[in-house]
């Protein structure tokens, strides 16, 4: 890993003349009031390593005598040089490799220059940023996006079913009517039936009626033979006859007659009558049923969708879980947004945004050991010694500015100049700086 063995600058933006020999490894803290030149020191070196895209848009200090000046050596022993109101470049590498921007930016990663780049880019940038280096980006892409098309089409039927179950809960629904309609076709059948049988007694009991009007004619007549019984005794046997037969004949109709029983079709006609209402009755509930089945097929599918969003979000936490992480607690959520213990990158506190960017932008170009950081002052001192201890941990160089001219700053800027952290009014170049207590200055 390339790491910054020391810094020389003069006249670029509020700097007048800095020397800074940076730890190796850990944080160094640039220190100093307002408006002093802290920044200006960071953006030199971004500068310096960084190229044009890097250079400040007023790089020449103001009322300076002479151009602004860089010289930045980095611990493989290549020595950075950039000098003029255009800051010409010159880059001298000891082991004879072609000089220039492109071995620069071949060594150093332009974030490790301008993290606010990274900490103000969009949650999803942040997001991409990690995945890229993870390598799981494509996967969880899809992953999530599979998910997405998941969880709308659960909701879309989460809808449905409700609203069909709603509706179906909303119908009429008559417990006491039967399973199938009433066949009104067999009911009028049956009342045909009913009245033919019927019809066909009324036609033997008029039958029977006319054979007995016809054995009153007959008995009649025959008194009327019997008065002339000398002149017609020849009418009066045959008549005879004709009246012992008609009267077996009515004896026979009479009593078949005085058998026959009428039906009645009250009963169907009642039946009749309330097939309609029955039938309403039984395609209401129908419908009833039809409506909970697909309101029961419905959430059928709601819980299969459930289960596949489980699936994926296993799958989801699996991949995450399982890659190389540039930071524990790192993660990316449902929403592609960059997470810390849980927590969004608006809801992580001034401190765990710098620990996280920095921990992502080192993993993004290994080979760069260093990373420039601005405005240290929001952590406490407890907090600031934990993130340079854990930059120690991490073998990683940071330099870093903090308003403060305390002992936790390795350098002071006063007025654009370099003093020994803690001691305002120390000497413009440290040749051997000595450290507050707790800190080391190389």
């Amino acid at each position: 890993m390339v790491k910054i063995a020391s810094v020389e600058a003069e006249n670029v933006k509020r700097v007048k003349a800095v020397y800074l020999e940076p730890r190796a490894e850990g944080l160094t803290v640039i220190g100093g009031r307002n408006g002093q030149g802290k920044t200006s020191l960071l953006d030199a070196i971004g500068w310096a390593l960084g190229g044009d895209k890097l250079r400040p848009s007023n790089a020449a200090r103001e009322g300076a005598a002479s151009a602004p000046a860089l010289r930045v050596v980095l611990d493989n022993g290549i020595v950075v040089e950039r000098r003029g109101k255009n800051g010409s470049l010159k880059v001298t590498d000891p082991s004879g490799r072609k000089s220039g921007q492109a071995l620069l930016s071949s060594l150093v990663d332009r974030l490790a220059l301008d993290l606010p780049r990274f900490m103000e880019s969009s949650d999803k940038d942040k997001a991409e940023t990690l995945l890229s280096i993870l390598g799981v980006g494509d996967r969880l892409a899809e992953l999530d996006a599979k998910a997405s098309s998941v969880y709308n089409q659960r909701h879309d039927v989460g809808v449905m079913e409700r609203q069909k179950r709603a509706s179906a809960e909303e119908m009429q629904f008559w417990p006491d009517a039967p399973a199938e309609e009433v066949d009104a076709a067999e009911l009028i059948a049956a009342q045909s039936a009913i009245l033919a049988r019927n019809g066909e007694n009324q036609r033997k009991r008029n039958e029977a009626s006319a054979i007995q009007a016809r054995l009153a004619v007959a008995r009649s007549q025959l008194a009327a033979l019997e008065q002339q019984e000398a002149q017609i005794r020849q009418a009066v046997d045959a008549k005879t006859a004709e009246v012992d037969a008609l009267a077996g004949d009515a004896a026979t109709a009479s009593k078949d007659a005085a058998q026959l029983h009428d039906e009645s079709t009250d009963e169907l006609q009642a039946q009749l009558a309330a097939a309609d209402a029955v039938n309403e009755k039984v395609r209401a509930n129908a419908r009833r049923a039809r409506a909970m089945a697909e309101a029961d097929e419905l959430k059928s599918q709601y819980d299969d969708l459930d289960a596949e969003m489980d699936r994926i979000r296993a799958e989801r936490t699996d991949l995450l879980r399982g890659a190389d992480l540039p930071l524990p607690g790192l993660s990316v959520d449902e929403e592609a947004r960059l997470t810390y213990g849980g927590q969004p990158w608006d809801c992580m506190s001034g401190s765990e945004q710098l620990k996280v960017a920095t921990a992502i932008v080192r993993r993004l170009k290994p080979e760069c050991g260093f990373v420039l950081v601005d405005k240290l002052e929001q952590m406490d001192l407890q907090t600031l010694a934990e993130f340079g201890a854990w930059a120690e941990s991490e073998g990683l160089q940071v330099i870093g500015t903090r308003v403060s001219t305390g002992g936790e700053c390795s350098l002071v800027i006063e007025d654009g100049r370099g003093q020994l952290g803690g001691e305002p009014g120390g000497a413009e170049k440290a040749e051997a700086p000595v450290a507050p207590a707790g800190w080391e200055i190389r």
